[in-house]
């Protein structure tokens, strides 16, 4: 290498030291404050977008709104009746400006949530496998001052509007969604019934059967009971989140043969599967998983003493997501396979299209717990019941509108289509396929063979045909005792035996006499041939066959003592050249007098 190549990279070195050496003078010559501001700048935009803020977003649309977007089939007679006459669910929707974040929404929704102040009048509920659960009730009040009276028994004549509202995961009457629903609807002058979940609301757990996403058996239960207590009354029914999911489910299972006369939807997830990947995809999800698990194993850990003999406990104690939860607990106590069949089988999407009463359906397309990916569209643009609402922001349940966030989006669209739907001729009316107030269930479900839950005892926890009445215990604050009691469990006991107007007549027993025997032997064989044939017409073929072989002998016997000894002869001698030219024929001959023989 020659001098001038030397002299030249050394002095290009030098110069690169000295620009490191300028710009970092120059960098201290910056204030700190000036970093910490930009560090502050750089937490807010990852704050932001994190928490999906949309505050620039509407600051940039002079915070008019979003439009709701409505999904419904064409000639939907239940838009052009009922849902075009809703002003609010065509108009737009803003978030509270503060609250301009699903997560921020929700989060508020859960510690605060700015509920409503009143009293429930609460209804013991049993259920015929010996389940319990608590009815909290509301009466309607359309006075001066808004003034409700929880104390107010409704007759059998009444021919005011019923609300049933079926909460969400772990939630009971006592949520702040709940509450502004309730109050909100009783203002309207509706009476308004909250079914609590099994082992929620303060009620423990008297049975082996425990409530999941897809039990649809208590609903029912309900539902056709205060349909016989009150049958005057039209019947609504409004499901939140998990309840959303139980009650479409519910009502693509009963199709025409619900008393409901029309229902709400709010927040469903949809399909679980889906819901389950969505759930522990990004952090943030993460985050709402573990705490809907924590909420779980509260529930769980009221019941322990259940849990601990039918599920895995360790298991439940240990679980961080709900999939753990629902391995542990949910598919061992509910007898699901695995844990993705029971998200399969649970999910309402699938029963959507079945729906046959107006069905009002809203959902977040930026709920940070039930992800968009699992709204069914294309079933609800099929149903002509179905009326599909979505809106871009609102969260989780949450919806909160106005400056203070004082109100609920929701509730309020809720209620004016309720209010429309009862005033229209759209109301679902029962197709009378069964006597009014028995409730029987005359076909199999696919979903009902994992809820029947056999215990240790021999205890079998599935739902039978039983209506009960139940007690009142009065006005109720909602809070966490336990309000089930001996004395209590007595009384509903009690009175459960007076119900409904017994159907089974006792008689003496009829003499035991030749013709009574054989009809008895005659129904018992018409019978086994009427389900037989029900199963399988392969069956009924198979039956006549092994009813000609196991016959033929007596029908033998019987043509050879008509017809003498010639006839006989004769019919020896075909039978003996038939069976030279067919082998089946003197296997068949064969097994025939084996047969007589035996």
């Amino acid at each position: 290498m020659s001098f001038s190549e030397e002299s030249s990279s050394s002095s290009s070195s030098s110069l690169n030291g000295d620009a490191y050496a300028l710009l970092f003078n120059a960098l201290r010559l910056i204030p700190i404050s000036h970093y910490l501001l930009a560090l502050s700048l750089l937490f807010v935009i990852v704050i932001y977008n994190f928490l999906e803020f949309h505050f620039v977003e509407d600051l940039f649309s002079g915070f008019r709104g979003s439009p709701v977007r409505l999904t419904f089939n064409s000639s939907s007679p239940i838009y052009d009746g009922v849902v075009s006459k809703c002003k609010i669910v065509h108009g737009r929707y803003l978030v509270t400006p503060w609250l301009s974040s699903p997560h921020i929404q929700t989060a508020f929704l859960h510690f605060f949530g700015r509920p409503p102040c009143f009293s429930y009048r609460r209804q013991l509920f049993r259920l015929s496998d010996g389940g319990m659960i608590a009815l909290d009730w509301l009466m309607g009040s359309t006075g001066p001052g808004d003034v409700f009276h929880a104390n107010n028994f409704i007759s059998k004549d009444d021919t005011t509007p019923i609300a049933i509202v079926i909460p969400g995961l772990t939630s009971d009457s006592a949520a702040s969604y709940i509450r502004h629903l309730v109050f909100n609807t009783a203002k309207h002058g509706w009476n308004v019934v909250v079914s609590n979940h099994r082992g929620l609301g303060g009620v423990s757990i008297t049975s082996d059967c425990f409530y999941n996403a897809g039990w649809t058996e208590d609903a029912r239960e309900v539902i056709g009971y205060l349909h016989h207590e009150y049958p005057k009354a039209p019947l609504f029914a409004i499901g939140t989140s998990i309840g959303a999911n139980i009650l479409v489910k519910y009502l693509g299972e009963e199709g025409e043969k619900t008393p409901v006369a029309g229902a709400a939807a709010i927040c469903s997830p949809w399909d679980l599967l889906i819901g389950d990947r969505f759930i522990g995809r990004r952090l943030i999800q993460k985050l709402y998983d573990r705490a809907l698990t924590i909420g779980l194993q509260d529930y769980a850990q009221l019941h322990e003493p259940r849990y601990s003999r039918l599920a895995n406990w360790e298991g439940i104690k240990k679980s961080r997501s709900i999939r753990d939860f629902d391995s542990h607990a949910t598919c061992l106590v509910g007898k699901f396979e695995t844990v993705d069949t029971y998200y399969r089988n649970c999910s309402s999407s699938t029963y959507v299209g079945n729906v046959s009463i107006p069905l009002l359906c809203i959902s977040s397309l930026d709920d940070p717990v039930c992800t968009v990916e699992a709204i069914p569209w294309d079933e609800c643009r099929a149903n002509k019941n179905v009326v599909l609402a979505t809106t871009w922001h609102g969260g989780h349940l949450a919806f909160f509108e106005g400056i203070t966030a004082a109100g609920m989006w929701w509730v309020r669209a809720v209620n004016e289509y309720l209010g429309v739907l009862h005033s229209s001729p759209y109301m679902h009316v029962r197709k009378k396929v069964q006597e009014p107030g028995l409730h029987l269930s005359t076909e199999s479900s696919i979903d009902q063979g994992p809820y029947l839950n056999v215990s240790e005892d021999g205890m079998v926890a599935a739902v039978g045909n039983e209506q009960t009445r139940n007690s009142i215990v009065g006005d109720h604050q909602t809070n966490s005792e336990m309000v089930l009691d001996n004395e209590q469990d007595e009384q509903l006991t009690g009175a459960k035996s007076d119900a409904v107007p017994n159907t089974d007549r006792t008689c003496e027993p009829p003499a035991n006499t030749p013709d009574t025997e054989l009809r008895n032997l005659t129904a018992s064989v018409t019978s086994c041939l009427n389900q037989l044939s029900q199963r399988n017409k392969r069956s009924m073929w198979l039956l006549a066959y092994v009813a000609i072989i196991t016959t033929w002998p007596l029908v033998g016997s019987a043509l050879r003592y008509i017809f003498g000894k010639k006839r006989k002869n004769v019919l020896s001698a075909t039978l003996t050249k038939r069976s030279s030219n067919n082998i089946c024929g003197v296997r068949f001959y064969g097994a025939s007098r084996l047969v007589l023989k035996l």
